[in-house]
């Protein structure tokens, strides 16, 4: 029984053993007895690395070149100031209690290592309402009438849902369908589809729900009574406007219904760890070089504070850098290694926040939370915010862009982003938009100097070739990050990332 928990205990420090770890971090058996860790980087995955590895007796500093913690787990509230590389100097100017998530912005609740931290951490989390039926598609350059029109989403899904469904119960029904179906088959399938589409019993005909929304609403007494029926969309005005396109029978694995938000904003997860870890992060230190010299890594750069050199030394090495960044910094790596590093794309991505004086989407249209989903160029969707329900004010996403998209409105000074926001969003919300707009904050994550990107983007190739030798050890140095995970984009890639990279470094250290 000895022998079996000690191999257990190793098969856990390796991340080997049958639980998951997306749920909780994995056991480290054993002590680091002081040994040294120099963690690169005070995002998600360093403060987690730190904070865990300090449990089992490592003396680790985390070097980070912001004056904050967090990395990319980011919120612009008053007074968060933000410079581009090329850009202008930006300050949000939001009111007090408002704010944008303009890094990460949402949990969904299969990332059980972000809620396990929320949870340790008494973080108090919120719904974030990630998809409304009752928002508004609105679809340019696309045929037939619905073009240039807000259209509800419970409208497409009813109507589109309900008349497919006819046409395929009609079909069953007249045995038209080379389809492998008893007769007790037959009647349960369309016993579905009658209910799945809000169709007739008796013929299957689709008229229409109530779900799909009313001309005039019931109501009490006989005026307006049980309300007058809204008429459904034409199936062929329907496939003519591609708004099909915007749902799917179940939504995908990080993207949920429902999902969670931490109250006042993102940040406050990065708070917590830098709570718990914060005197244990040396801020304002750029790292410029990373050398190894026998049973030491030596790390130095720049003190941004007096613009001085440093250089320390430790044991081991935890890189967090994001692969946009380290790609750029003085190493020692092996060909393989650094040839690895450079094979990793990075996304283009901007989003701008919007501070609104009137919640006009809940007064005047009666939406709350969700998106506003468009094929608007440089646009995508528009997010009304998740919180604050009712309130006098409120802050929304007016942008949230990739790519080739992204590039182009980056490129726009910080006034002209919000004009484009503005004139997108006038046509979904004409006579509120751009006259409610009080303030705005935006950030073009591949111009921030120590991200230069949203998030890693992979190819097959280099997830079959590069991938691997990035989750190596290279000597004393093991990287960690997002971009070490397939959950990229997402805390809980960084978080499992460095959970496993850790277990590897203790494992190591163990046996040295």
């Amino acid at each position: 029984m000895g022998g079996t928990g000690l191999v257990m205990g190793t098969m856990k420090a390796w991340g080997m053993d049958m639980s998951s770890r997306a749920v909780s971090p994995p056991m480290l058996s054993g002590s680091g007895n002081g040994k040294t860790v120099l963690i690169l980087g005070a995002g998600l995955a360093g403060m987690t690395a730190a904070y865990e590895l300090g449990k089992v007796g490592y003396q680790c500093t985390i070097l980070e070149a912001r004056d904050f913690a967090g990395g990319r787990c980011q919120t612009a509230r008053a007074g968060f100031r933000l410079t581009e590389l090329g850009g202008e100097e930006q300050q949000c100017r939001f009111d007090e209690s408002y704010y944008i998530n303009h890094g990460p912005w949402r949990i969904p609740f299969n990332h059980q290592s972000t809620l396990h931290y929320t949870r340790e951490f008494g973080v108090p989390l919120e719904t974030f309402v990630n998809d409304n039926d009752a928002a508004y598609l609105y679809f340019e350059d696309v045929d037939g009438p619905l073009a240039n029109k807000p259209v509800r989403q419970f409208e497409i899904k009813a109507d589109l849902r309900g008349q497919v469904n006819e046409l395929l119960a009609k079909s069953i029904h007249a045995s038209q369908l080379d389809l492998p179906l008893t007769g007790d088959d037959k009647k349960k399938l369309l016993d579905y589809l009658v209910n799945e589409g809000y169709l007739s019993a008796s013929d299957f005909s689709y008229q229409g729900t109530g779900g799909r929304g009313y001309k005039v609403n019931p109501g009490a007494g006989t005026e307006p009574g049980p309300g007058e029926a809204s008429d459904p969309l034409a199936l062929k005005d329907l496939l003519a406007s591609g708004m099909g396109h915007v749902y799917r029978s179940v939504h995908s694995f990080t993207q949920q219904a429902t999902m969670f938000q931490p109250v006042g904003g993102m940040d406050r997860i990065a708070r917590a760890f830098e709570q718990r870890v914060g005197n244990r992060i040396r801020y304002g230190m750029e790292v410029g070089r990373i050398r190894q010299h026998g049973d030491q890594v030596i790390i130095s750069g720049k003190q941004l504070a007096d613009n001085g050199d440093f250089e320390l030394a430790a044991d081991y090495c935890l890189c967090t850098i994001p692969l946009s960044v380290l790609r750029h910094i003085d190493t020692d790596f092996s060909p393989t290694f650094s040839d690895a590093i450079g094979q990793v794309a990075y996304e283009p991505t901007c989003k701008i926040g919007l501070q609104m004086k009137r919640r006009f989407w809940e007064e005047d249209h009666f939406i709350y939370g969700g998106h506003i989903r468009t094929n608007l160029k440089g646009i995508g969707n528009i997010s009304l915010p998740s919180d604050q329900w009712q309130s006098a004010k409120g802050v929304l996403l007016g942008y949230y862009n990739f790519g080739a998209n992204a590039a182009e409105v980056s490129a726009k000074s910080l006034e002209e982003r919000t004009r484009f926001a503005l004139e997108a969003g006038e046509k979904i919300f004409p006579g509120a938009y751009q006259s409610s707009c009080e303030s705005s904050f935006s950030v073009a994550w591949h111009r921030v100097k120590y991200n230069l990107g949203g998030w890693a983007e992979w190819n097959d190739q280099a997830r079959a070739t590069a991938y691997p030798t990035l989750l190596n050890a290279e000597g004393r140095v093991l990287l960690a990050g997002e971009h070490l995970s397939y959950l990229t984009g997402w805390m809980a890639g960084a978080i499992e990332s460095s959970w496993q990279q850790m277990a590897k470094l203790h494992a190591m250290a163990q046996q040295a």
